[in-house]
């Protein structure tokens, strides 16, 4: 008589006892050992250029440390084109603990990772039974070099603070799945509400959360329970929007169509998976491409494709493919491109919390096809881990400072146009004029409508004296966004340098008719009116000068000065004498101050 063949089912997943995360205790402490070595190195590393001014150093809301009024501008501000008010209370306390210790703000971002990473393994070791596959998910979470940005830039700390978050709601929400009560749901909402307010990305949660509950908790379909979670994301995806559009972050549709978009947003799914698997020539930034070759784009649909529908097959006997696969999908979506913000094609930031399904998906595939050679898989952890601490390492040590950074990014990518821009201007801030040109007149040759460093590269031509060749960039800078006053200024100076002072004169007015309360531009302006003996309207200037800034002992002379030259002699004597009562060792003002007595004396 035939026997009926069993079905080969899955195991059930139970919850790791706490008697087992307790005798694991000592894999804990080596991740946050291979953590804190690898990272330590960004004790001494600098703040850079890029956005750490808005997130930090530039930022005078932040530079007040914890306050009242600190707390209320985060909790409404769109400030650097986002609404993480969570993510600017940290940086508040990290500047009212270090101040401007940039080496132990650094080291709050590695702590911050480092607990994420902890927490990682203990949700999936509790979720699946499974340790040493759990803990190799951690250990690539935590020392994978894609994740160097998220970790080394300290204006990315909403990375590590909203992944903290998203691990602690899977740990909260693993508790509400083994015993669901009103508090532990509660409790899930609010540490999911806390995540949203480091970084909104975690918008995807509750669907991550749908993909947990079918593997590894295997607890069903229960959709009605996510849509308190549902409801909390598309708040936040609404004012995320509404920010990025106030403020002119998100790029419109005339500039990068849909179809651009699209093309993008395929190719760069495959380059997340690609450099997960070889994280090699790692960027601070990749340019747009210009233009898309429909064969790579169609390639890289086909393979997303195929991979997507061998998941979906393999979902009864291997679950943790689709889960992993769609985790990776989902995940990335806030930051694809559909929306496009900033000028990057991708980021290695982007794939901080999405790579944590490509990490299921792989370490869970190889347990299971080398689960008859223990030793094989053995072999593969240890060579993956030596390659990871290797490569990390090295690309930590690229983030020392904005030099390194840029000059990287130079080099591992093709016409990288912002990393020159930003070289040049840190060049031109050490008073390397010279190189900052170099990198600027390259930067115009890559992308000859980047208004920005156009103007830039006048400004830097005009420092080094090269007026004429200044004029001529700075007039196609101008021609490109007349409605730049920065272009309109700059302009000004080079003319006036040149003697060309009625041109001179329009090209500041144009420029306080586009912002008025410049009072660089003022102070500039008087100087010219004073070049062209116009010195009505340069005392004019002037005044606005001193009325705005006292203690501006320049404005005050030359305003002196346009006094006098008008015949107000009064006038002229009264700020040359407040000119020495705030520094009594301006001998220029005080000869002045002298001619002019003596000229009252003698009209007497």
């Amino acid at each position: 008589m035939a026997t009926r063949r069993k079905s080969k089912q899955p195991p059930q997943q139970i919850s790791t006892p706490p008697s087992r995360v307790l005798s694991d205790s000592w894999l804990y402490f080596a991740l946050l050992v291979l953590i804190v070595l690898v990272y330590a190195q960004v004790r001494t590393f600098d703040f850079v250029s890029y956005d750490d001014p808005d997130y930090v150093t530039n930022n005078p809301v932040v530079k007040n440390g914890i306050t009242l009024a600190g707390l209320r501008w985060a909790l409404t501000s769109s400030f650097a084109g986002n609404w993480f008010p969570l993510t600017w209370f940290s940086h508040m306390l990290d500047y009212t603990l270090f101040g401007m210790n940039s080496g132990l703000h650094h080291l709050t971002s590695v702590l911050i990772h480092a607990l994420t990473a902890l927490v990682c393994f203990v949700v999936f070791a509790q979720m699946t039974g499974a340790r040493w596959m759990s803990a190799m998910v951690a250990f690539l979470f935590a020392l994978h070099p894609m994740h160097v940005e998220s970790v080394a830039w300290i204006a990315e700390r909403k990375d590590v603070l909203s992944a903290l978050f998203e691990a602690l709601t899977l740990w909260v929400y693993l508790k509400y799945s083994l015993r669901p009560t009103a508090s532990r749901y509660i409790s899930t909402l609010v540490v999911f509400c806390l995540g949203l307010m480091a970084k909104p990305m975690l918008v995807t949660v509750p669907l991550l959360l749908v993909l947990i509950d079918f593997w590894p908790l295997r607890r069903g379909l229960r959709l009605v329970e996510k849509l308190p979670f549902l409801a909390l994301s598309l708040a936040v995806s609404v004012v995320t929007y509404v920010v990025h559009k106030d403020v002119g972050a998100a790029v419109s549709l005339e500039l990068i169509p849909t179809s651009t978009r699209l093309a993008n947003a395929v190719v760069s799914y495959w380059i997340y998976l690609y450099k997960a698997l070889v994280p090699l020539h790692l960027a601070v930034f990749y340019p747009y491409p210009t233009s898309f070759s429909p064969l790579p784009t169609l390639a890289a649909a086909l393979f997303l494709g195929l991979l997507t529908a061998a998941c979906v097959w393999q979902a009864t006997r291997r679950p943790y493919l689709l889960v992993g696969w769609l985790w990776y999908l989902i995940s990335l979506l806030p930051v694809i491109g559909i929306i496009q913000v900033g000028s990057q094609a991708y980021a290695d930031r982007y794939s901080y919390l999405p790579l944590m399904g490509i990490f299921v998906a792989l370490v869970w595939t190889a347990a299971d096809l080398l689960r008859t050679r223990p030793w094989a898989a053995t072999t593969l952890a240890n060579c993956v881990g030596v390659a990871c601490l290797s490569l990390t390492w090295l690309q930590i040590q690229y983030w020392r400072n904005s030099i390194s950074l840029y000059q990287h990014a130079i080099e591992v990518t093709t016409d990288n146009y912002v990393a020159r821009y930003n070289l040049a201007a840190v060049d031109e801030a050490r008073g390397d004029l010279s190189a900052a040109e170099g990198q600027l007149q390259e930067t115009v040759r890559i992308r000859p409508f980047f208004v920005v460093a156009r103007s830039a590269f006048g400004q830097v031509l005009a420092e080094e004296g090269k007026h004429d060749r200044a004029v001529e960039e700075l007039k196609i800078a101008e021609t490109l966004k007349p409605s730049d006053p920065d272009t309109h200024f700059r302009l000004g100076a080079s003319l006036g340098a040149l003697g060309r002072i009625e041109d001179a004169i329009s090209e500041f007015s144009s420029g306080l008719r586009l912002r008025p309360d410049d009072i660089d531009a003022h102070y500039n302006l008087g100087l010219v009116q004073s070049q062209g003996n116009r010195f009505e309207n340069a005392a004019r200037e002037f005044k606005v000068v001193v009325d705005a800034k006292p203690a501006d002992i320049g404005a005050r002379y030359n305003l002196a000065i346009a006094f006098a030259r008008t015949g107000h002699v009064d006038e002229a004597v009264a700020q040359l004498s407040e000119v020495l009562r705030q520094d009594p060792n301006v001998a220029e003002a005080r000869n002045t101050l002298d001619d002019l007595k003596k000229m009252n004396l003698r009209q007497k």
